[in-house]
């Protein structure tokens, strides 16, 4: 093929980005059959934990006020200080006014009553299918927790398979209730059985440490390694979760720390034949990760997750990623609580991370190797679909 031009590579890189179906490899959505468990609409938008937390910085209302209200009650007065009130120029603010412009709703109107109506009327799964198109996704990739007492009996009546949606075994309750290592490895066995998950998955505290005599390490080491292994499934580890810094706040309460990756390099090292999709959460940590993604090639970094999500960070992390990992990473995932959160979630994706990938390109063709729409394509592909396809179908 013709190589491109300098000029003409961002508009190439745009394009792919524009035209190519992401898979979201880490959410918190659900397809349709968990009925009231997947989240969505306006008020569920206003009432995310991330803006809840900004609600506590511009509002005099105490936590224990605001939680004793409804939830239109709640989304009312964070429409209320933040939107109207104040300018929404938060990440998370302006994604609630990307997601009401990208469904034609007003951005700027004093109450929520034609939002709310038109909420109403969509259809859960036909508004799915839309919500994807907008984002630019094809598919999601769930976190799901058979221990739930509220998800389990869904489980256990049978999900209905949905191309959209594809499930992730959760660990943290499992590990988290102890247990003997033959009795939780029967279990996941079970549940694997049942499930079909594409990867398993644990979230962990910026304290995690590997080899450790602890009921997590132990069962990791003992049950869910090996059942990874003879299943042929990858293990999620996001690291760096400092649980209810402020538990008045709930959900917003959480906070982060920096992690020992030592404890990455061990497992690494000691199981070669299991694959790990790693992502930290505090920023200082991310150079280290991507040095061990050089020394090991069981190891995939994915991500900017939670308060690495803003563009300033992500365009840091992902330049340190390309400049030392080349294409064999995974750039983002939404992990949205609520459905419509993709829209904005991915476009910003797109929006910051078109230069930084133009001007990888731009570089290697002012270094002499000619860059062609096609290695464009296939590197926008590779990033955003291939490494996960591969990383999980193997």
């Amino acid at each position: 093929m013709t190589a491109l031009q300098a000029s003409a590579i961002l508009p190439a890189v745009e394009q792919a980005l524009a035209e190519t179906p992401f898979i979201d490899i880490h959410t918190h959505l659900f397809s349709p059959a968990f009925g009231t468990l997947g989240l969505w609409g306006i008020d569920e938008l206003l009432t995310y934990h991330y803006l809840e937390a900004e609600l506590f910085r511009f509002s005099p209302i105490t936590p224990n006020q605001y939680f004793a209200m409804k939830k239109q009650e709640q989304a009312d007065l964070i429409w209320r200080t933040l939107f109207v009130e104040n300018a929404p120029v938060s990440e998370s603010a302006r994604g609630v006014v990307a997601v009401l412009s990208a469904l034609d709703l007003p951005t700027n109107a004093p109450t929520l009553r034609e939002a709310r109506e038109f909420f109403r009327q969509q259809d859960p799964g036909e508004h799915i299918s839309r919500v994807f198109r907008l984002a630019g996704i094809s598919e999601a990739v769930m976190t799901n927790d058979p221990a739930d007492p509220q998800e389990g009996p869904i489980w256990e009546r049978g999900v209905p398979s949905d191309p959209r949606f594809h499930p992730v075994l959760r660990l943290d309750r499992i590990l988290s209730n102890g247990g003997a290592a033959p009795d939780v490895r029967r279990y996941l066995d079970s549940v694997c059985a049942r499930m079909h998950p594409v990867y398993m998955a644990i979230s962990l505290p910026d304290t995690f440490a590997y080899p450790a005599e602890n009921a997590t390490a132990l069962l990791l080491r003992d049950a869910v390694l090996p059942c990874c292994r003879e299943l042929n499934l990858p293990l999620s580890l996001m690291i760096g979760v400092r649980r209810q810094v402020n538990p008045a706040i709930r959900l917003a309460g959480d906070g982060v720390g920096r992690a020992d990756l030592r404890a990455i390099e061990t497992l690494c090292r000691d199981f070669p034949d299991n694959r790990f999709l790693v992502s930290v959460l505090s920023r200082e940590n991310q150079h280290e990760l991507c040095v061990y993604a050089r020394k090991f090639r069981n190891l995939m970094p994915f991500g900017c997750w939670w308060f690495l999500n803003n563009p300033s960070i992500v365009e840091e992390i992902t330049r340190e990623r390309l400049e030392m990992l080349g294409l064999s990473f995974i750039p983002q995932h939404s992990d949205a609580r609520v459905l419509e959160q993709v829209i904005y979630k991915w476009r910003n994706t797109r929006r910051t991370l078109a230069p930084i990938l133009a001007n990888s390109w731009r570089l290697l063709a002012e270094d002499g190797r000619p860059v062609t729409r096609e290695d464009i394509d296939n590197g926008v592909r590779r990033l955003f679909r291939g490494n996960f396809e591969a990383w999980t179908r193997q």
